[in-house]
């Protein structure tokens, strides 16, 4: 630990600072923990919700997301036991003027399901996937069947047991497949110097993997909704690969391919100014180590000079450094909140110190370097699984911004530099007034783009509005550099900084697109906020027919506007 970080931790000693350590932890185990399920009175639900479906049982649910700044408390809820169920609710809420929010782990940022200040007594029902829409079974050697409530863990899981995995993969285990699809969730990679794409396998995100899917949408024969199957080479199907809480899927049949041991190497020896270096620097640059592995991840803390860098490998066995792992999130330094750091959050969340921003982050950045030695995990080896999840539900809890800029390979280096390099001067601009927006990191990634001709079907299609679809107008693009910026929720003039940092991105690159579940379109004030980032430079970034398509697809399937809330309306128009 350092000088810097051990005295103020001596100052903050006190009962008074016990109290707001026990107070954020408590706080944090309440948003880790399952939402409170209230079984509904009979009376009230017949009452409130006439003539709803007999056979699916309904009961009182509060939603919060992964942050807790966006909450609703005493909604009506249900899990339906199958898919005919979940069509049955579906017609109920049409007929009756109700929304249809379908919730998996509410693992996201973002108001795609549910708006902040949603009152208890509006017209929204949750539908519950996770406890009852988990099925999986193989359909062939390359090919699995997913509920769309299966967590990505027991997806993972259930592969590696049939000897199958995938390249990449969200860091949290327990997102559920139909949520990480809807936002086009991703890992980080690309392929190393003279790597070749393995069958079953995708470089970019998972919706990328799907060969079909089953969704509720309207049918006109019929005059209901109903269940309806469609394949990779429809253009519907394109639409509903990334539908943002468009629509509601139950299940997917995602290609899959052989599993692979992986090697993840963490160091935080390497200063930020070699890492992300202009390009031509030489060294050990960001870029370089994506050459020479592919797989790489950088976690920059604020106001600290040496981000913890992770490198994976395919390594088919044992290097003889490495340490062996059976099971996931091996880094438990991180995934739960150390008492130095819950010292400090308490502190400045309480007292409102937010000037503790440089402190905290040596604390973070000390607990990462010596947990790395102390829980031998700085080498780790193992199943894909094993070394791909490592972010549970008790880790820090901080809002998040998030863009995917489209580039060529050989820029990435590029991107990087030029980013950090106004990042920083930014943050320090800030401090130097005594403002402290950002008190967490700078997250970048990188990965390969929604390739249809990946998921090995005829015809497929690239997913609509995944922010990693291919640009027709620009096909040297082959790579995505994804960008993070995470702070505590209140943090003042974070709104302003993430602002800057977001126009600068749509200024300066103009393959920058939003990462769905995150934070975007800032105002000063807020986020999700900006009227010309929603209405010309999101859809400018897919193109306006490929975005007025996507939008048309919705409205047809879901003509009367079931799947959505107000912020959708918005964001479609």
């Amino acid at each position: 630990m350092t000088d810097h970080v051990a005295n103020n931790l001596r100052k903050g000693n006190d009962s008074s600072a016990a109290w707001t350590r026990r107070g954020f932890l408590l706080s944090a185990a309440a948003l880790a923990a399952v939402p409170v399920l209230l079984t509904a009175d009979p009376a009230v639900a017949a009452a409130e919700l006439p003539d709803f479906p007999s056979e699916v049982d309904l009961y009182r649910s509060a939603y919060r997301n992964w942050v807790g700044e966006i909450t609703a408390d005493g909604l009506w809820a249900c899990a339906p036991t199958d898919a005919q169920q979940v069509v049955s609710v579906v017609n109920w809420a049409w007929q009756h003027g109700w929304r249809v929010r379908a919730r998996g782990s509410s693992h996201g940022w973002s108001p795609l399901t549910i708006e902040s200040g949603t009152a208890s007594d509006a017209p929204v029902l949750l539908v519950d996937t996770a406890p009852h829409l988990t099925g999986l079974t193989l359909d062939s050697a390359s090919a699995v069947r997913a509920g769309t409530g299966v967590t990505l863990e027991a997806l993972l899981t259930y592969l590696e047991g049939h000897g199958l995995g995938l390249t990449a993969s969200p860091a949290p285990g327990d997102l559920t497949l139909g949520g990480a699809l809807a936002i086009d969730a991703h890992g980080t990679a690309v392929p190393a110097n003279g790597e070749e794409r393995t069958a079953g396998h995708t470089f970019g995100s998972l919706s990328n993997l799907v060969l079909s899917l089953t969704a509720v949408v309207w049918d006109s024969d019929t005059g209901a909704y109903v269940l309806r199957t469609c394949t990779r080479d429809e253009a519907d199907c394109a639409a509903l690969l990334t539908h943002l809480g468009r629509s509601l899927v139950t299940e997917v049949v995602l290609r899959v391919g052989a599993n692979a041991n992986l090697r993840c190497l963490s160091r935080t020896d390497i200063p930020a100014t070699e890492l992300f270096a202009a390009p031509g620097s030489g060294g050990r640059t960001f870029a370089s180590f994506l050459d020479e592995a592919g797989r790489a991840e950088a976690i920059w803390f604020a106001f600290t000079e040496f981000p913890w860098l992770k490198v994976w490998s395919v390594a088919p066995t044992r290097p003889l450094t490495s340490r062996r792992v059976s099971s996931p999130y091996n880094y438990p330094f991180s995934d739960n909140v150390p008492t130095l750091v819950a010292d400090l959050v308490g502190r400045i969340l309480s007292d409102g110190a937010w000037y503790l921003a440089p402190v905290l982050g040596s604390a973070q950045l000390d607990v990462a370097a010596l947990g790395l030695t102390a829980t031998l995990s700085a080498d780790i080896w193992g199943p894909s699984k094993n070394t791909l999840l490592y972010v549970r539900p008790t880790t820090l809890r901080e809002t998040a911004n998030g863009y995917a800029v489209l580039t060529g390979r050989a820029q990435v280096q590029r991107v990087v530099h030029e980013f950090t390099e106004f990042y920083r001067e930014r943050l320090a601009a800030y401090a130097a007034l005594g403002r402290f927006p950002v008190n967490g990191t700078v997250e970048i990634r990188v990965t390969g783009l929604d390739h249809p001709a990946d998921a090995e079907h005829t015809d497929a299609r690239a997913p609509l509005l995944s922010a990693l679809r291919p640009s027709a107008e620009h096909p040297e693009w082959d790579t995505a550099v994804w960008l993070d910026v995470l702070t505590l929720p209140g943090t003042p003039y974070a709104e302003e900084f993430l602002r800057e940092l977001e126009q600068f991105l749509f200024r300066s690159y103009d393959g920058t697109r939003v990462e769905w579940s995150k934070g975007w379109a800032y105002t000063e004030q807020s986020a999700w906020s900006d009227e010309e980032v929603l209405g010309t430079a999101i859809p400018g970034s897919f193109g306006e027919s490929v975005w007025g398509q996507a939008a048309g697809t919705f409205d047809r399937l879901d003509p009367h506007g079931v799947f959505g809330n107000a912020f959708l309306d918005r964001l479609f128009g």
